[in-house]
């Protein structure tokens, strides 16, 4: 399965005078769905980097359809759109309670040498996981 969904509850230090979540906070929400979109595979952040191996976001495009609003819980949808030898392309859709999508977004990573700054391969275990999403 090339997606996991998690919930999120809009918390009030989220939001501004509107009660609307302010838009930097997205980021936040669609990086908690891609960790654990990778630990749900069996690939951890943290392994990768006691490895030496980052994964930093080089794109990041976001489309507000609604607003979330404080309290609301939400379900963020993240799915695998895409790989190449170096690079993860996450797409993102964000639902209140009541399923209306409020907002799409993708990110694109680049696994990442720690000790050098360049593009790197990811282990092969990682590229097994990979490989074997529908």
């Amino acid at each position: 399965m090339n997606y996991h969904q998690i919930q999120i509850r809009v918390r009030y230090s989220e939001t501004d005078q509107m009660q609307v979540v302010y838009h930097g906070n997205y980021a936040q929400y669609f990086e908690m769905g891609r960790v654990e979109w990778l630990r749900n595979k069996g690939i951890s952040y943290k392994w990768m980097e006691e490895n030496g191996i980052m994964l930093p976001v080089v794109s990041l495009t976001m489309n507000y359809k609604k607003p979330a609003r404080y309290d609301e819980l939400l379900t963020l949808k993240t799915i695998l759109k895409n790989r190449t030898s170096v690079k993860i392309d996450f797409d993102y859709e964000l639902y209140n309670q009541e399923g209306e999508l409020l907002t799409i977004a993708n990110s694109i990573l680049v696994f990442v040498d720690m000790k050098t700054g360049k593009p790197v391969s990811p282990p092969q275990y990682i590229l097994d996981i990979l490989d074997s999403i529908d």
